[in-house]
């Protein structure tokens, strides 16, 4: 298939879109669901004010519990996934929009447990786990509720913040539609006069092309259509920062960040001293960009030649059908029990390839592993997209590990951790890659792309989590989140990032608009951080063989087993350490170092 041409839904061929059957044989067979699942809360009440009277009851509740969230996870999948193939199509945003409604009844019936298991005496819940040895398997989500004592309500407190969790999903929701469905953008124009579809899936494809008039045309058509709502993007923007503002001060937390990174006891300090480790290694990146104006041969290096390869002639289309194969021979040093399931995903149709009318942009792996991962990819035939492959794949066996591992309660890992298999697949894809040529013009290509995955991960990251921190700061001061502010700190951002050489150009400064991460809660920062630590997994795998391996495998199987500073430390990583950044950040100096000497 010819990933150029944009198919409506229907047309596009079944081998490349995901088998959502594996989770429903149908919309009615889910709807059937749905209708089942509201007699959950009632089911759910029937525990209210009863945790603490026995061990049993507690166990009973608990079972109860996971029972749920298997059957909310797969009603939600499901629906989020058909929704996310054609954004256009009501039925299924109605459908997404039941399953919400679904998952927030079940949370506000479920608002007495915290308080509840809470207010269980230490001595009674030891005396619990002794009657009920089966309780054992609950030791840690217990231990993680009863540890935020301090930022649990009453039950009615609880009750009302639960409900109110369905309108907190307004301003994504509202962000998402604009950018993917109700955003049209003109063409782009080439050198020649040729048009080029622009869309939100294209604009980077677009900009990695080698022709310097259509990389200019595609960047001023896209923020020139982005400038069209950015008052709109911004206002949504600034309800998320006060819907995050009112679960934090209502939940005592001294401010968004700290409420965010306690969910998953990653301290404040990982985020805030990564900023100022990224700060103290720009000399790196500003010699990377003065490499990239003079390689490119311009007088200025404008933002839309970040992405162009600096060897554009060694650039070549790779079909998908190669980049399955080679991310299968790249990822073979974890094992044929790993690539296994790789086949598996590839066979059975756990991917949706291609972009068509009205699909979300991007690309993403659901995390539902229940009967198995889905992944979303916008393929574009290029070394991006098979980079992208191998990283959601990731994801994918990341989620099914932890879910054939993990019993249900322990078996969705932390955000903080989520980046880590995803991103050493894509360091493995590239060391496989280099290792096997010896061609200087190739070789300084794929450097080139490692460095671009550098930059893309650990400065870019980190430059949208210094402005998403400074977006809460402004918030948590009483200030409007105008598109004139947000845009003034993006560009005053963009150029300390890039440097001298680089031309911060006035449309970047709307680029805050198009990244929906900004609506994830604090979740870029940990783009940056896995990163790192995958560069020093990846290393000790391609090192020490089977045994590093073998501690990889039980990091992926870990869920949310232990913090995961404790799981990241089973596969040899110390996050709690300024190091992994700062070592993957000095290869990335070693990197340009080596690139000066290939061109």
């Amino acid at each position: 298939m010819d990933p150029k041409t944009i198919l409506p839904r229907d047309q596009v061929p079944e081998e490349f879109t995901w088998n959502l059957s594996d989770i429903f044989e149908s919309d009615e067979a889910w709807l059937k669901e749905y209708e089942a699942l509201m007699a959950l809360p009632e089911q759910v009440l029937a525990f209210r004010g009863r945790l603490g009277e026995s061990a049993e009851t507690l166990l009973a509740y608990l079972r109860q519990q996971d029972e749920t969230e298997v059957r909310l996870g797969m009603l939600y999948g499901y629906a989020s996934c058909k929704s996310d193939q054609d954004t256009a199509n009501g039925f299924y945003q109605d459908l997404k929009g039941k399953a919400m409604s679904a998952v927030v009844a079940v949370s506000s019936a479920a608002a007495f447990s915290a308080p509840e298991i809470m207010a269980i005496d230490d001595d009674r819940l030891n005396l619990f786990y002794i009657a009920q040895p089966e309780l054992e398997t609950y030791r840690r989500p217990l231990y993680q509720i009863r540890r935020r004592k301090a930022h649990i309500l009453s039950p009615a407190e609880e009750k009302l913040l639960a409900a109110a969790g369905e309108m907190a999903e307004g301003p994504d929701k509202i962000g998402s539609v604009l950018r993917n469905a109700d955003l049209s953008f003109p063409d782009a124009v080439d050198k020649d006069g040729a048009s080029h579809t622009l869309t939100g899936g294209s604009f980077v494809p677009l900009l990695e092309s080698d022709d310097r008039a259509l990389r200019r045309s595609a960047f001023e058509q896209y923020y020139k259509t982005l400038g069209g709502v950015k008052n709109t993007l911004a206002a949504a923007l600034d309800a998320q920062f006060k819907q995050l503002r009112f679960f934090a001060s209502a939940r005592g937390y001294e401010n968004t960040l700290a409420a965010s990174l306690d969910r998953t006891e990653v301290p404040a300090a990982v985020y805030t001293n990564l900023i100022e480790a990224v700060h103290g290694n720009l000399d790196k990146m500003y010699r990377y960009v003065a490499l990239r104006k003079k390689l490119l041969g311009v007088d200025e290096l404008h933002m839309y030649d970040v992405y162009t390869p600096i060897v554009a002639d060694a650039a070549r289309t790779i079909p998908f059908e190669e980049a399955k194969q080679t991310v299968l021979d790249a990822l073979a040093v974890l094992g044929e029990d790993y690539t296994a399931l790789l086949r598996e995903g590839f066979e059975n149709r756990w991917i949706d390839v291609y972009e068509n009318v009205g699909k979300r942009g991007g690309a993403y792996s659901t995390g539902i592993a229940r009967p198995h991962p889905y992944v979303l990819l916008n393929q574009k035939d290029t070394l991006d997209s098979m980079f992208t492959l191998a990283h959601e794949m990731g994801h994918a066996l990341h989620s099914w590990h932890s879910t054939k591992n993990q019993p249900v309660c322990t078996a969705d890992y932390v955000i903080f951790v989520a980046e880590v298999a995803s991103t050493c697949n894509e360091v493995l894809l590239m060391r496989y890659l280099l290792s096997r040529t010896g061609d200087k013009k190739e070789r300084a290509y794929l450097i080139n792309h490692f460095l671009d995955q550098f930059k893309g991960t650990i400065y870019r990251q980190t430059m949208f989590a210094e402005f998403e921190l400074e977006m809460g700061r402004m918030s948590e001061r009483g200030e409007t989140l105008t598109a004139e502010a947000l845009s003034g700190k993006y560009h005053a951002l963009n150029k300390l990032y890039f440097g001298p050489d680089m031309v911060s150009d006035a449309e970047i400064a709307l680029e805050w608009a198009r990244i929906p991460h900004f609506f994830y809660n604090y979740y870029v920062f940990q783009y940056a951080t896995g990163f790192s630590a995958a560069v020093a997994i990846a290393n000790r795998i391609l090192a020490e063989g089977a045994p590093a391996v073998e501690d990889y495998k039980r990091f992926l199987s870990g869920g949310s087993s232990a913090d995961p500073i404790a799981l990241l430390r089973i596969a040899g990583v110390d996050m709690s350490s300024p190091e992994p950044v700062n070592s993957a950040l000095a290869l990335f100096g070693e990197l340009v170092e080596e690139m000066e000497k290939l061109v």
